[in-house]
């Protein structure tokens, strides 16, 4: 079965926190699996509180560190099988995973919540009911009793957490405001704080850190990096040192996860360049395979390059001679027609023709 997971990793792309304007409130969005993105089950067909919770006794869920996570002698499928109970599922994996270390203990982490997101995305298509029915079913069929508890106090949590989440998502911008970058940031860091003041009323310590902890890590390194894009009274190098010494504040697989995107990120913009400040096509695809660009992309460059130094020669002999028509004191009607057939006889084919029209939009 292929592996299409619901919930991607949430700190490790770039562009972690956006300010989404909707009406007369924001939503956050840290990453693009957020605090928003699986809200579903309590925003799409809002149940009553009884029906949203597990039916579990226990709201006591302990929870272990991810790291030191003994082995697990019990634990949920990876698939629901080739009929899953909702359409969006059909040929996907579960993402996340509810397993028993060998006391019969609940494993905390955030594969847990993943688990969760995965059932609950599903709200809209099934009912909030039906999709934590499944997640009960699963629980007590494949974990011990006690993990099984466990499980379902720390769904009723997260369960909680999400529908107090919403006020934060929901709170409203200075119309006059909204546009300041400034504002932004700090109605940012605000509604992370609120958050992370909410996360940690709601879970234990241990489980608020395996939920959330990278994630808000991430999140503040971003912010952080915001706001000294923002500074006025340092130099470029400046912004970049203190950037280079918050990133080096993160845990450590953070830490060589955004190294990976910054160098990936820089050896983009070393090619973008080699292309711009390339003196023929040919220097291009010199300076790329240079970079590490794989011959067949290269060539393919050199190739879309070269044909674009072909056009931009046939346009300006286009130009020159639709020009020397207007000059020869055609009307309107005939530098129509004349355009026409100029453009025909220039440029072979539709694409080329539309491109060249663009040209001389952009020229007059």
């Amino acid at each position: 079965m292929t592996k299409k997971p619901i919930a991607l990793r949430r700190w490790v792309l770039p562009g972690a926190l956006l300010v989404v304007m909707a009406g007369s409130g924001f939503w956050w969005a840290l990453t693009p699996q957020a605090d928003t993105g699986n809200t579903t089950a309590t925003q799409n067909q809002a149940p009553q509180k009884t029906a949203q919770h597990s039916g579990s006794t226990n709201h006591d869920a302990p929870a272990v560190n991810a790291i030191n996570s003994p082995v697990a002698e019990s634990r949920t499928p990876a698939s629901l099988g080739p009929n899953p109970f909702a359409p969006s599922l059909q040929g996907t994996d579960i993402d996340g995973v509810l397993q028993a270390d060998d006391n019969g203990q609940l494993i905390v982490n955030l594969e847990v919540r993943d688990f969760f997101d995965y059932f609950l995305s599903t709200v809209g298509e099934v009912s909030p009911e039906t999709a934590i029915g499944q997640i009960q079913q699963m629980a007590r069929q494949h974990l011990p009793e006690s993990a099984a508890q466990q499980a379902l106090a720390l769904l009723d949590q997260y369960l909680d957490y999400k529908q107090a989440s919403l006020a934060v998502m929901q709170t409203e911008l200075d119309p006059a405001r909204q546009h300041e970058p400034a504002y932004q940031l700090s109605a940012l860091g605000n509604a992370l704080a609120q958050l992370k003041g909410l996360r940690q009323q709601t879970f234990s310590p241990e489980a608020h850190q395996a939920f959330f902890g990278m994630e808000e890590a991430y999140s503040e390194y971003t912010l952080a990096t915001l706001a000294i894009q923002q500074r006025t009274d340092l130099t470029d190098q400046g912004k970049q040192a203190l950037v280079e010494w918050h990133r080096n504040q993160l845990p450590d697989t953070l830490k060589s996860t955004e190294q990976r995107l910054q160098a990936s990120t820089q050896l983009h913009q070393e090619r973008v360049l080699a292309v711009e400040s390339a003196t023929s096509p040919e220097a291009a695809g010199q300076r790329l395979t240079e970079l590490g660009l794989d011959r067949q992309s290269v060539d393919g460059v050199v190739s879309y390059l070269q044909q674009q130094e072909a056009f931009q020669a046939r346009f300006e002999s286009f130009r020159n001679e639709l020009q020397g028509s207007v000059a020869g004191g055609l009307v309107d009607a005939e530098q129509q027609q004349h355009r026409e057939r100029l453009l025909q006889q220039y440029f072979q084919n539709e694409q080329e023709q539309t491109w060249a029209r663009l040209k001389l939009l952009d020229q007059s």
